[in-house]
């Protein structure tokens, strides 16, 4: 009796790693759906940049393909325990380590990227400012919207504009973002007084939370998938005990 409630219990183990394998990869899922629509028009106001900026949706695309793979592993895992079978134990548990060590190679990968998105933003940002806003409509909604939702003026400042081709469109009238009244005319002095801030630092924020946000997703997947390789192969190595 003792030994058959250890093994229901082994079974209730496993398939609980499974059920919450399969929670992951749905979140992965989401979370790569979510990040590859997110960035789909950022990419293109990187411009010459879009090819280093594909390295994130690549990712996302990853994460896409992984949530699927695991939660269809949830289904392989449950079916192993349930039939005590050696092969699907051991293919479950050979399936999960090649993924987990994807994901550690995709985490180097984001973490190299990462440390140019600074870099990237900065060589992007005034050229674009300078020649495209209010001239290329997708450029300038983005970054109307930007600047009216984060409350900030250009990447640095408000500097960012000057001598623009905006500015001289306009008779050297800024963006209304750049004034504490938010309308127009915004002139050069009025800008200077009102001293609102440039966008580069609530940009950064923000993407230091997203990829705080993947960063903690990915850990605890990764988590599951240390335990339910553990379980998996300790049932795999105890199972013939079990059988006799």
């Amino acid at each position: 009796s003792g030994l058959f409630w250890f093994w229901t219990c082994q079974y209730m183990l496993i398939n609980f790693f499974c059920i919450l394998l399969q929670l992951g990869g749905l979140t992965l899922l989401a979370m790569g759906t979510w990040v590859s629509v997110d960035w789909g028009s950022f990419l293109h106001l990187l411009g010459p940049f879009s090819s280093q900026g594909m390295q994130f949706i690549n990712v996302a695309f990853f994460c896409i393909a992984i949530g699927a793979v695991l939660v269809l592993l949830g289904l392989l895992g449950c079916c192993g325990a349930h039939k005590e079978s050696k092969c699907l134990l051991l293919t479950f548990f050979s399936i999960i380590l090649i993924i987990f060590l994807a994901e550690v190679a995709a985490g180097v990968v984001v973490l190299a990227y990462s440390s140019f998105a600074e870099g990237i933003l900065r060589a992007w940002a005034t050229p674009a400012l300078q020649k495209d806003y209010g001239s290329d409509p997708v450029v300038t909604k983005i970054w109307n919207i930007t600047m009216i939702e984060l409350q900030c003026c250009g990447f640095s400042n408000y500097t960012d504009f000057v001598g623009s081709k905006f500015e001289k469109e306009n008779g050297s009238s800024l963006p209304p973002s750049c004034c504490w009244t938010n309308s127009l005319p915004c002139s050069l002095a009025e800008a200077e007084h009102s001293t609102v801030q440039g966008c580069f630092e609530q940009i950064l924020e923000l993407l230091k939370e997203h990829a705080n946000t993947v960063g903690g997703i990915a850990t605890g997947t990764g988590v599951l998938e240390i335990a339910a390789m553990i379980v998996s192969m300790y049932l795999y190595c105890h199972l013939d005990n079990r059988v006799s």
